[in-house]
């Protein structure tokens, strides 16, 4: 009768993750050896006795607290609440909040906010790293604006370059975050630097856009007061191809890393420590995107205020897609704009609504933060389906909002309602300072880079 040989490996695979596995296996194999007979039984009971049994971090029974601000159902559909008590139900997890703009996402759910501690999520922070919105305010004054918007739409047009396969020629943008050394420290792959390289300056598709806006003052600004009446440029985009590249990586990463020291995450909740070396490289690597994300905007806007003539007044932006780390714990925001007290933030409405230039009240419960924008009602595939041209066409012209490349599932039908989601918000989490109008919106017409 043969006898099966054991492998030592198989039976030593909750170790494998920790530092000291070589030398665990190395006398394991050597124990067996001079053991003949022994079953996986007797080797599992040798390995704990030597090296102690490998404690395993599980899902906790009771989600930690979740504030909601909106009601479920009728604010904020039932599975993205589902998604976020997952969340919450995480080890690390300490604290978390959902937006009035929340949705489903791919695990954390779009309007999401979580603490947690000693960890951060790459899939938390999403797929488009550092996706974000900016806002130059222009010397520009609304009447020679409006008489000449079909020319300022051209130049715009003319600056800007959307989705998937966009790209400029080479020398034609050019930014200091090429040059970042991170670049280099992190091995990012030639090929990979070269995309980035490629598409800096341009922008996502899906719900990416470039806007220009007439923007009417709520409370005073800077030196302008209520019921001032400016023109602005107003973009949102992420860190494109390359971001959603290093997103992926790190989301295998993690999920590799969290099942050899955690049993029962579900699919898209795992997580890296930030003691570990792959935790600090994310870090690192997210940092890197949110630079290079940055200098898409500022491209964007430097260039088209060149070929326009114009000047920025006054620039604002914030990201919506990040980890913040704050001591021992980091808050992830998918799809949620940080509201500090007194800081400036931006939250778009959609292609045919308006949008708002709001300042944070630093609300503790919200975790510090707001909706980063309306938030859908419908899936895109959905909304496709229940795309009805002739009522979006009616709207855009009876509003007068020129448009260029907006696709049937990112039309302001797709949408929740930015005057609803403003209503849950304003004076709880942040004060409207305010409204901008879209008057030329172009967007890319395809699928987005993220989520």
């Amino acid at each position: 009768m043969s006898k099966h040989k054991l492998n030592t490996h198989q039976l030593l695979d909750d170790y494998r993750h920790l530092a000291n596995y070589p030398t665990i296996a190395q006398e394991t194999a050597a124990w067996v050896k001079t053991n003949p007979g022994v079953t996986k039984l007797d080797v599992q009971r040798w390995v704990q006795q030597r090296y102690g049994a490998v404690s395993f971090a599980k899902m906790k029974k009771s989600a930690a607290p979740l504030e909601i601000f909106g009601t479920i159902g009728e604010h904020i559909p039932a599975s993205a609440v589902d998604q976020m008590y997952t969340v919450m139900r995480l080890p690390m997890a300490t604290k978390g909040a959902l937006m009035p703009d929340a949705h489903l996402g791919y695990a954390m759910p779009i309007g999401g906010v979580a603490v947690l501690e000693g960890a951060v999520s790459p899939s938390f922070v999403g797929y488009d790293i550092s996706c974000m919105v900016q806002l130059s305010i222009l010397d520009l004054d609304v009447n020679t604006f409006e008489q000449g918007r079909p020319h300022f739409a051209e130049t715009l047009q003319s600056v800007t370059s959307f989705g998937m396969g966009a790209d400029f020629a080479r020398g034609a943008r050019e930014h200091a975050v090429m040059e970042d050394s991170a670049w280099q420290a992190l091995q990012i792959p030639a090929k990979l630097k070269a995309v980035a390289q490629q598409q800096l300056g341009s922008s996502g598709g899906g719900n990416h856009f470039a806007d220009l806006v007439v923007i009417e003052l709520l409370d005073n600004l800077e030196s302008w007061c209520a019921g001032a009446q400016l023109v602005g440029l107003l973009t949102h985009s992420g860190s494109r191809g390359a971001g959603h590249k290093l997103a992926t990586h790190y989301v295998k990463q993690a999920a590799a890393h969290t099942n050899l020291i955690a049993k029962g995450v579900p699919n898209g909740y795992e997580w890296l420590p930030l003691d570990h070396d792959l935790g600090r490289e994310y870090l690192a690597a997210m940092t890197l995107m949110g630079d290079y994300a940055h200098a898409n905007h500022d491209l964007i806007h430097d260039h088209f205020c060149r070929v326009a003539g114009l000047q920025t007044v006054q620039r604002i932006w914030n990201r919506h897609n990040y980890a913040w780390v704050e001591g021992n714990d980091v808050i992830h925001r998918k799809g949620a704009t940080p509201a500090n007290r007194g800081e400036l933030g931006l939250i778009p409405g959609t292609s045919g609504t308006a949008s708002y230039v709001v300042r944070g009240l630093g609300n503790a419960e919200s975790l510090n933060s707001s909706s980063h924008g309306a938030g859908r009602w419908h899936s895109r595939s959905q909304a496709k389906r229940e795309h009805d041209e002739s009522r979006f066409q009616k709207h855009m012209t009876t509003n007068d909002i020129m448009h260029f490349g907006l696709a049937p599932d990112e039309t302001f039908l797709a949408y929740k309602d930015i005057e609803m989601v403003m209503g849950l918000q304003a004076g709880v989490l942040v004060e409207p300072i305010a409204r901008m109008t879209p008057r030329v919106v172009i967007m890319g017409g395809q699928s987005d880079d993220g989520d």
